[in-house]
């Protein structure tokens, strides 16, 4: 049968597992578009043990739909399907990415027949790579460890770097809280929705948004209070002005360089 995943962009090879889910899949997500019940159902319990968050939807209309409606960062798409299949449908999302100009989100392919829906065909249709039925988590490992966002060299470079002096310790936040118990649930809710804000917030400033940029960044300036991000907490308000005054473009690397040092510090507060 030959390879059980593959790329449109290149010769078809067997990619192997990635060993345990990156730390930062946890903010990303998938939308999942499949006509089957059963298969829909498979992939979300999939992405769920691999620690992704994900979307569903049972045809392509909904599908895209979906997409316009919030951000994604890897799309999975059955190709043959009722109403709109995934060829047209990835089509519609090249076209919506294109005339929002938003960045290219990954499309995989699904399919139980290369002969019918062949490599050819879906790298035409705007997708990316492709899966063959049935699925096993292995190989959904290996296809989304190559085609998911990656943390970018700039947070890399900043988790090298960045001071931990004046960051908050388990013991300080306890004295701070009163209980083990209040830190644990304050920082599981807290630190739920601060991933959240990065992940909307780096949309945002992907395609220029300025209001939702701003929203965002107000939203993250409660949760650093609470979670202690003083510096943190001071540059996202003169962000807020920046942005509103002057918009996305002109602040590009500052925000850039925020959501950087943002990730380092919510990755170092989900360890404490």
């Amino acid at each position: 049968m030959g390879s059980l995943v593959g790329s449109t962009a290149g010769a078809n090879r067997k990619l192997k597992p990635q060993g345990a889910p990156p730390l930062h899949w946890q903010q990303l997500s998938v939308l999942v578009v499949e006509d089957h019940s059963a298969y829909r159902l498979l992939l979300g319990c999939l992405l769920q043990k691999l620690g992704l968050g994900y979307e569903l939807a049972d045809d392509g209309y909904v599908g895209l739909a979906a997409f316009a409606s919030r951000p994604f960062d890897l799309v999975i798409s059955d190709c043959q399907m009722p109403f709109m299949d995934g060829y047209s449908m990835a089509r519609a999302i090249r076209q919506h990415e294109c005339d929002n100009g938003q960045r290219r989100v990954p499309i995989i392919a699904l399919t139980a027949n290369l002969q019918n829906d062949s490599p050819q065909r879906c790298r035409d249709a705007g997708m990316d790579a492709w899966l063959l039925k049935p699925l096993t988590l292995e190989q959904l490992h290996a296809v989304l460890a190559r085609w998911l966002p990656g943390v970018d060299d700039a947070y890399v470079v900043q988790k090298a770097v960045a001071p931990l002096a004046g960051w908050p310790t388990r013991a300080t936040l306890v004295a701070m809280f009163g209980s083990e118990r209040i830190v644990d649930q304050l920082l599981e809710t807290l630190l739920f929705e601060a991933w959240e804000d990065h992940r909307v917030l780096r949309h945002a400033c992907l395609t220029l948004n300025s209001s939702l940029t701003a929203e965002r960044l107000h939203r993250l300036v409660g949760s650093l209070v609470f979670l202690g991000g003083t510096g943190l907490e001071a540059s996202a308000v003169k962000l807020i002005e920046q942005v509103q005054s002057q918009g996305v473009a002109a602040h590009k690397v500052q925000l850039e360089l925020f959501l950087a040092r943002l990730f380092v510090y919510l990755e170092y507060l989900s360890e404490v």
